[in-house]
C-alpha cells in the first residue's frame, strides 16, 4: 500500500508541473489559459505561433509520465511504474498549482507509453499520425490513439498495463469532452489554427 501511495504522489507532483504555461510565459507569449481551448498543453502553445516552444512542451510533458515511471520502478519495483505514470497524467490534467485546470494529457500519455511500453508507444504514434493527417484535428487524433492503443493492450498485455491504459484513456476522454462536442458540431479548431 505504501509503495502505491508514494508512486501516486510522485507521479502526481511530476505531472502537475505546467511546462507549457511556464515556457510560454518565459518566451513572452500570452497566458495559454486565455486563448484557444484554454489548455496548457502543446496544441494550445502551437496556437501562439511559437513552434519551438510547442515542441519543447511536447517533450517535457511527455517526460512527465516516463520519468515518474522510471523513478517509481527504481524505488519500489514493478508494477509501480504504471501507477506513477497514470498519476502523472492525472497531475498534468488537474495540477494543484493551477486550481486543477491543466492540459488534455495526450503528450504525457505518449511519453508514458514510449518510456514504459515502447511498442504501444509506436501503435499510439502511428494512430495519431494517421488520424491527424487525414482530419487535421489534434483532439480526434489523440482520442483515437488512446482508444486504439488501449484496445491493443487489452488483447496482448498483462493486467498492470491494461489498467494503466484504461485509466489514462478514461481521463483523456473526460478532458476532451468539450472537444468531442465541437467535433460533432464542426466547430473544433484544426491543427495550426490560432483560433
Amino acid at each position: 500500500m505504501v509503495p502505491a501511495l508514494l508512486s501516486i504522489l510522485l507521479g502526481y507532483l511530476l505531472g502537475s508541473v505546467p511546462f507549457g504555461l511556464i515556457l510560454n510565459r518565459l518566451s513572452g507569449g500570452p497566458d495559454l489559459r486565455s486563448i484557444g481551448s484554454g489548455s496548457i498543453g502543446a496544441t494550445n502553445v502551437l496556437r501562439t505561433g511559437n513552434k519551438g516552444i510547442a515542441l519543447l512542451t511536447v517533450l517535457l510533458d511527455g517526460l512527465k509520465g516516463a520519468v515518474a515511471g522510471w523513478i517509481a520502478l527504481s524505488l519500489f519495483g514493478a508494477p509501480m511504474q504504471f501507477v506513477a505514470a497514470a498519476a502523472a497524467l492525472f497531475g498534468h490534467c488537474f495540477p494543484v498549482w493551477l486550481r486543477f485546470r491543466g492540459g488534455k494529457g495526450v503528450a504525457t500519455f505518449f511519453g508514458s507509453l514510449f518510456g514504459l511500453v515502447w511498442p504501444l508507444g509506436l501503435v499510439a504514434a502511428a494512430t495519431w499520425l494517421l488520424v491527424a493527417f487525414t482530419t487535421r484535428y489534434s483532439s480526434a487524433a489523440g482520442l483515437s490513439a488512446a482508444a486504439f492503443t488501449t484496445a491493443v493492450s487489452l488483447l496482448f498485455y498483462p493486467l498492470p498495463v491494461k489498467l494503466m491504459l484504461l485509466a489514462m484513456t478514461a481521463l483523456i476522454v473526460f478532458r476532451h469532452k468539450d472537444n468531442i462536442l465541437r467535433l460533432k458540431s464542426g466547430t473544433e479548431s484544426k491543427i495550426g489554427s490560432k483560433s
